[in-house]
């Protein structure tokens, strides 16, 4: 099938790479004839667009880059958006695709517009639910009239998409189940796959990680044999609450005094070295790397368990973090906690980890008290686990079988 993708988000960019381009090579390699938009920083673009292309172009990808505006959000957005639909009528007039494949809402702006103009199919892949992440990550107000104005039109469009999409994909299964209850859709035909966040279980597999390296890596961080190591990957930010993780930490060192807590982030240590000061955590305790991607499974590899608590707000019903397949890839046992995304569901099946539902020092000794349990968990399982929901192969199925749908 002849399908236009539409990203928002940059191919020159970390998520592009890990994404995008991952899910349009697989789908390429099956036949469809992928043609990718996507709004490019200056920075990024000048440093890796080359590459970028030469990856696109010997998968047969025909990209379409445009550059993305630094100017005042709302006006960058604006602009953008008008230089991306420029961009899709030209090509919608010469290629005639049969569908329009929007990443996130944004995206969907312009397919929602082309589907209404050309006739061709629309896919909503909504990422999220995006207005609501807006106001619960606090870069919205309802407060600011402006703010909630822009909220309420994104929430009237976002049904829009839904009723006009010929698919939507949602990351998890508890976002579809709260989409199909909203009283617009109610007795309406709204198709909705679910594929969540996928990940290189390639790369992130026990397989991929060198033991030389890995004795390296111990002997670099001062990690003794006979230590407890658990790990938190990726950035501190909006979500990710690292005072409740060091609270848990601090906890877990009471009664396993071998313990370490392993950061792996891009983010500054000196913000993780000083929560755990506050906290009472010894230094020694507390290691903070930044990785390249490539290295990351090495590192991860190194703890026995892995940590991370997400924000429990309405829009992390959507969230699929792609964290829980790299860490589960690699048969790590993990700590969170309910209500994000379908970890409730994954966990349980997978008997991956533990839950907690609130954040409490005893909330933290029930789950510390069955660390010795998830200590012996299957280690292959749990990778096993990873494959049958992360894999980037399965992932490229469903997207198939979507267009295979469509292409009917």
């Amino acid at each position: 099938m002849k399908v236009l993708y539409i990203s928002y988000d940059g191919m020159t960019d970390p998520l592009g790479q890990s994404q995008v381009i991952p899910y349009l090579q697989g789908l390429s390699a099956k036949g469809h004839e992928i043609t990718l938009i996507s709004c490019e920083k200056k920075g990024r673009f000048s440093a890796h667009g080359g590459m970028i292309a030469a990856l696109l172009s010997a998968s047969s990808i025909s990209w379409h880059p445009v550059p993305y505006s630094p100017l005042p959000s709302m006006l960058s957005k604006q602009l953008n958006l008008f230089r991306m639909e420029k961009k899709a009528r030209q090509l919608c007039e010469a290629q005639q695709p049969a569908a329009v494949h929007c990443r996130s809402y944004m995206a969907a702006l312009i397919g929602l517009k082309l589907k209404r103009k050309y006739g061709i199919q629309f896919i909503f892949d909504m990422r999220g639910f995006w207005a609501d992440e807006r106001i619960d990550g606090n870069i919205w107000s309802l407060r600011n009239p402006l703010h909630k104005r822009i909220y309420t039109y994104f929430k009237k469009m976002e049904t829009e998409f839904l009723l006009n999409a010929d698919y939507t994909i949602s990351l998890t299964e508890n976002a579809k189940e709260e989409i199909l209850s909203w009283p617009a859709l109610k007795g309406k035909q709204v198709p909705v796959e679910v594929i969540p966040c996928c990940a290189d279980l390639d790369l992130f597999s026990a397989k991929s990680v060198d033991p030389a390296q890995q004795q390296s890596l111990r002997a670099r961080f001062g990690i003794g044999e006979n230590e407890l190591v658990i790990s938190y990957l990726g950035s501190i930010g909006t979500w990710y609450m690292l005072d409740e993780m060091l609270d848990f930490f601090k906890c877990l060192l009471a009664k396993k005094t071998n313990a370490k807590f392993l950061f792996i982030t891009p983010d500054a240590a000196d913000l993780i070295h000083e929560g755990a000061r506050k906290k009472g955590i010894p230094p020694e305790r507390i290691i903070v790397v930044s990785a390249q991607r490539a290295e990351v499974p090495a590192y991860l590899s190194l703890s026995a368990i892995s940590l991370y608590f997400i924000r429990p707000l309405y829009s992390k019903k959507a969230s699929s973090p792609t964290k829980t397949a790299e860490i589960m890839g690699l048969g790590i046992p993990l700590i969170t906690n309910s209500g994000i995304g379908d970890s409730d569901l994954i966990l349980g099946e997978a008997k991956a980890g533990a839950l907690i539902n609130e954040f409490s020092t005893a909330e933290y000794e029930l789950i510390i008290e069955q660390i010795d349990v998830l200590l012996k968990l299957d280690k292959l399982k749990i990778a096993q686990a990873s494959e049958k929901y992360f894999s980037l192969q399965r992932g490229v199925e469903k997207y198939a079988a979507v267009y295979g749908k469509l292409a009917h």
